[in-house]
């Protein structure tokens, strides 16, 4: 068969998007990917329709929504390939997205770990979605190039003309490539993904604690995917309270676990107000994620064992660190 790559997809009533995202991962040139999909407890007959698709699939049916991290990790868990692919319903991907990324990443080298191909935004042509996560001073992680205007020749350039794959911070779990030996590497407690963030900012979390680690991101630009971006900052208040109460949480989660004394000292004049301006706006016109903040004073030592168990395998000081975050 040949080196399996697996692909897991995570459904949580994803109907609306499915067809289109199954049909692109039949369609890949890759020649040996198998698919895995978690399903968090749709009732919208999301794991139904992918039970009933044309592809050899496992799908692992939750009784409830156990968050997008720990659905992910159901997945790996019962991965048999080389590389996985994490993939979400309203990501489609190009037939050539698996394999021009695996073959950069093989041209790379082994210290690299994960890579994302070029996602373009389903709201315009050659709209950029996302060229892989960058960082800020203020603790926030934005996709790169994120509503920009792509070149028409950006997209699909001649075989002896194309943009070489260069390096970013992370990638955005929307169809992120890893290898599994950064996942097992990476993983604490037995949980690559984090399951404390429930859903948002777990592959910034992932990425961060990977670069500790000593790992690197790869942008592979001649692999195209899409994607339908729900949740950006200017959405915010036409979002789920509970989504926006994960975004505090994980704001902080974020940090907390993986930000050394350095960078902390660093980057604080400019986290601290922003630190500021959140806790702000949960105190006055978004009292809805009020809970984060509990969360994590109630959850402080679980957060610290996890700090200290990441902090202790560091490979990487952050003055190393320090150029990513602008």
């Amino acid at each position: 068969m040949g080196r399996v790559t697996s692909v897991v997809l995570v459904t949580w009533n994803s109907a609306q998007h499915l067809p289109r995202c199954l049909e692109a991962i039949r369609n890949q040139t890759w020649p040996a990917v198998e698919l895995i999909v978690v399903d968090n407890g749709s009732s919208d007959g999301s794991a139904e329709m992918v039970a009933g698709c044309r592809l050899p699939v496992a799908v692992i049916r939750n009784a409830e929504n156990r968050g997008f991290a720990a659905a992910v990790n159901q997945g790996i868990a019962v991965a048999h390939g080389e590389y996985v692919v994490l993939c979400i319903p309203d990501a489609f991907l190009e037939p050539d997205y698996i394999t021009n990324v695996i073959v950069a990443l093989d041209a790379a080298g082994e210290q690299f770990g994960m890579a994302t191909g070029k996602l373009l935004s389903t709201e315009g042509d050659n709209i950029i979605d996302s060229k892989g996560i960058r960082m800020t001073r203020t603790g926030r992680h934005f996709d790169i190039e994120q509503g920009q205007k792509e070149s028409a020749t950006g997209n699909r350039q001649p075989a002896t003309d194309r943009q070489p794959a260069s390096e970013v911070f992370g990638v955005s779990g929307a169809a992120a490539i890893y290898r599994m030996s950064f996942l097992k590497d990476v993983a604490i407690d037995g949980q690559a993904f984090d399951e404390d963030f429930f859903t948002y900012r777990e592959d910034a979390d992932i990425a961060w604690r990977g670069r500790l680690f000593g790992w690197r991101a790869l942008y592979v630009p001649d692999a195209i995917a899409h994607h339908v971006r729900t949740v950006t900052p200017e959405k915010r208040r036409r979002l789920p309270a509970v989504i926006n109460m994960h975004g505090v949480k994980n704001r902080f989660l974020l940090r907390l676990k993986n930000e050394g004394l350095y960078l902390a000292l660093r980057n604080a004049p400019f986290e601290l107000l922003r630190d500021l301006i959140v806790i702000a706006g949960a105190l006055t016109i978004e009292r809805t994620s009020l809970p984060a903040l509990a969360w994590v004073w109630r959850n402080r030592r679980r957060v610290w064992a996890k700090r200290r168990a990441i902090q202790s395998r560091r490979r990487v000081s952050d003055r190393e660190l320090a150029r990513w975050f602008r």
